[in-house]
């Protein structure tokens, strides 16, 4: 029920409300964190962020966040990273409101960057359709090195380098005829494994596997630590630049 008369004025007078925090200087990256995400997934983002040459000031932004995402934050962003989590489902159903406002930062020259969930979210089913096609789960693509959901390692080739990569029920990228994407990686098959391409005057960078896994993430999963690290350098630059 809404407030109304002396009392209402009285509770908008002093309501708390936490201020953003100041500004540094730097680019500005968000990243999310909160229900679409499980914890570890955005702090790794973050700290592949912080150790890119970008100067990134990062922050994380989500509905306990001290940043909510908004058309306002994102007007001061220099890219907005959605981390891996966990259901594509459960996680559009509480993203999807924000669907239109994620379109316009980007369409707008923003940067979206997608790891895992963040890179089923740039598709279009459902998703945000940043992307010119559509994605899948690579488990299921015909001659996927992957049979199952749980977390293991899955080869890669970046540009033109054969890596093993951190992976847990990933996307691959499937791409409409005539698209303008830059194709960063591709799973053994030949599916899609990483891309940039452009959305309106902005850019959308999106992996299906995790690069950004700290050692943790292999540790905990009694598998063989393999640095990736670079790879999400690459992606972040990629989304930055080209």
């Amino acid at each position: 029920m809404r407030s109304t008369g002396v009392r209402g004025a009285l509770r908008r007078l002093f309501r708390q409300e936490k201020a953003p925090p100041p500004r540094s200087g730097r680019p500005i990256a968000l990243v999310y964190r909160g229900p679409a995400s499980i914890p570890g997934c955005s702090e790794a983002v973050a700290g592949l962020l912080e150790a890119s040459r970008w100067g990134f000031d990062v922050r994380y932004t989500g509905p306990h966040e001290e940043i909510p995402l908004s058309a306002e934050a994102l007007a001061g962003a220099a890219v907005y990273a959605q981390p891996g989590g966990g259901d594509l489902d459960r996680g559009y159903r509480h993203l999807k409101r924000h669907r239109g406002l994620l379109r316009d930062y980007v369409a707008r020259g923003g940067r979206y960057l997608g790891f895992c969930l963040g890179g089923y979210l740039a598709g279009a089913t459902p998703g945000f359709a940043l992307l010119p096609g559509d994605t899948d789960q690579y488990i299921v693509s015909p001659g996927s090195t992957v049979e199952g959901e749980e977390d293991t390692l899955v080869d890669v080739r970046w540009r033109g380098r054969d890596r093993s990569v951190f992976f847990q029920d990933g996307p691959c990228f499937l791409l409409d005829p005539g698209n303008k994407a830059s194709v960063l990686a591709t799973y053994p098959n030949g599916a899609v494994a990483a891309l940039v391409a452009p959305y309106g005057a902005g850019r959308v960078g999106v992996v299906g596997p995790h690069p950004e896994a700290t050692d943790d993430w292999f540790t905990d999963a009694g598998l063989p630590v393999r640095h990736a690290q670079d790879l999400g350098l690459d992606l972040v630059d990629a989304a930055m630049t080209e």
